[in-house]
Parts: structure tokens; sequence; C-alpha cells
């Protein structure tokens, strides 16, 4: 059912928020198996509103709409007309709003908005290597105000790889008026003067670059974009050679890094976590599972609530069987 009070409201409530999990792992296991998940909204319906009920079923108090890859960019990049972003778009938040409405428990539905297909011209520095900043723009501004008119109930800006593209997709988001969570992803790297364990992305942004980034107003014509910002996470992460960065360890770090950032500039936000069931493997048939279990990750949802996350989920690998686990954990704690 859609929820009676707006998600500003629930979130400004101590409990915290059970959020989905692997969405594209999921429709992979039951068999769609497409180079872009997003399109699965125009040829798998059913499945994808299953998937929505599945994670609904295990608890998540919020799902995430399956956009990731439905940008006008991400279609291109699928051989489709860009404009058909917006139609796939349309369809997706048709699809969360069905399986909302077909539960017995409020549930929130977040527009899920993820990364351009490739390095942005803003930390390329041209555009031959990088996508032009005003095609990311206008992909951006697409998608959320597509995902707006289909009734979300808040912005997921998510796995950025750049603090500069979020501080763009926040920049169009805000039009929207609809309330924003941010979520980068990182890796693990240390200060080789201080030794000291520092997450950055793949542009090396940090937490706090990314704040100073949604603050200088550089991306914003002067705005200080904080103000539109609701939520700031960290999501995905799987860490090759760093084991004990990666799933619950990585959120765990990562939030603390977080929260060291906002204490530091004397910024307050609510904060947000879903990482990858650890490490992506192969087994003997060479099909992908991942290193942490539902039981592996659950016992370490109160470290997790400790570090300061109010929103909870899972990203790649994550079951509903995940999702269950954590909202038992997370149900013990209140």
């Amino acid at each position: 059912m859609k929820p009676a009070q707006t998600f500003l409201e629930r979130l400004s409530e101590e409990a915290a928020i059970v959020y989905d999990g692997g969405f594209g792992a999921e429709l992979f296991q039951r068999g769609v198996q497409l180079t872009n998940s997003s399109l699965a909204n125009e040829t798998n319906p059913d499945q994808v509103i299953a998937v929505h009920k599945a994670f609904i079923d295990a608890g998540s108090e919020a799902i995430g709409t399956n956009t990731f890859v439905a940008s006008s960019l991400h279609m291109e990049m699928a051989g489709k007309n860009p404009a058909e972003a917006e139609a796939v778009t349309r369809l997706a938040c048709e699809h969360a709003a069905a399986a909302v409405a077909d539960c017995e428990q409020p549930v929130f539905i977040g527009g899920s908005v993820g990364p351009s297909p490739g390095a942005i011209e803003a930390d390329a520095g041209d555009v031959d290597f990088g996508i032009p900043n005003n095609e990311v723009r206008e992909a951006h501004r697409r998608m959320t105000g597509t995902l707006a008119e289909g009734g979300v109930d808040f912005l997921a800006v998510e796995t950025q790889f750049s603090a500069k593209e979020a501080a763009i997709a926040v920049d169009e988001g805000r039009r929207t008026g609809l309330p924003i969570a941010v979520n980068m992803t990182y890796k693990y790297t240390v200060n080789r003067r201080t030794g000291e364990t520092i997450y950055r992305t793949d542009w090396g942004h940090s937490a706090g670059d990314l704040i100073d980034f949604l603050s200088s107003g550089e991306f914003s014509d002067g705005d200080d974009l904080l103000p539109h910002v609701h939520l700031l996470g960290l999501n995905c992460g799987a860490e090759s050679r760093n084991v004990q960065h990666t799933g619950m360890p990585y959120a765990i770090e990562g939030t603390q890094q977080l929260r060291h950032a906002l204490q530091e500039r004397g910024v307050v936000k609510k904060m947000m976590a879903y990482p990858n069931a650890g490490m992506p493997l192969l087994d003997r048939s060479q099909l992908t599972y991942y290193s942490q279990t539902p039981e592996d990750m659950a016992p370490m949802v109160d470290d997790l609530l400790a570090a300061g996350a109010s929103v909870i989920g899972g990203c790649c690998g994550t079951t509903p069987a995940h999702i269950a686990a954590f909202a038992r954990s997370l149900a013990t704690e209140e």
C-alpha cells in the first residue's frame, strides 16, 4: 500500500528503514538475462513486479525502481533510441507502484538514478574521452523528471563514481522537489604518509569531496545543493584484493568515514548504506555467486546502525533472504 506519511516524515523517525537488495542479480536468477536490465520493464514486466514483491515480502519498507541503466545515454549504448528512456522509466514506475499496491504494508518507492555509462567531461577534462557535461545533465534532467511524473517518493542517485556527476544529478533532481539520496561507490585506499584508510571513488573522490562538491555550487550556478539532499551514503563496492573492505565491513567503514566528514564540516544529514553481498565469485558451472551469505551479513547490521546508517539495504548479490535477515536484525533493535 501507499504510505500515509511522506518519505521525509518517515525518515525523521528513529527506527531505521529497510531498503531492497540487488535487483539485476535477482532478474538474472529468474532467467531474465539482458545486457541492459531496465529493458526488462518492457520484455518481462511480470518478473520485474515479482522481484519488487519478493523484496517487499522480505521486509523492505522502501524499494528502488528498475531504472539504474534506463537513462537516454544507456539506451543509446544498448542500441536503442535515446528517446525510449522515458517510456522505459514510466513502465518501471508503474511496475513498482503495482507491487506496492498489492502489499498490505506501506512501502516507499525510490527512483533509481544510476551513473552515466562512462567518464564524464568534468572528470576527463575533455569530450574526446569524456561524455559532454551537457549530455550528462540532459540525461539526468529527463530521468529525474520522468521519475517524478511516475510518482516516486524520493530520488535515489546511486553507485556514483564521480562526485561531480552526483552534483549534476542533484542539481537536476532538485527541480522535482522530491527528497534526494546520494550514494557513492568507493574503493579502499591508504594515505601513504599517515597510513590512514580512505575510501575513494574511481575518480579519487572521498566522502568529504562529495560534500564539498555539493556545497560549492560549481555545478549548480553557485547554489549550495546540500539543502536539497536528505540522505548521503554508499552502495555497491567490492574489493578483489582487500576482502576486509567489501560487503558489510565496507559499508560500516564507509559510513564511519562519511559521518566523520559530515562532523568536520558541521553538516547534519541522515545516512544510507547498501553494500554488495561481498565479492562476486564463480562456481564450478561458471555461475556467479557472492561470498557473504545472509548469516554472514545480518550480525553486522548492529554495527552499521552504530556507525549511523538510517536506511539499510543491499546491492549486488543481496537476495530477499539477505533483506529478510537484515529486517529481523533491525526488528530486535526496536
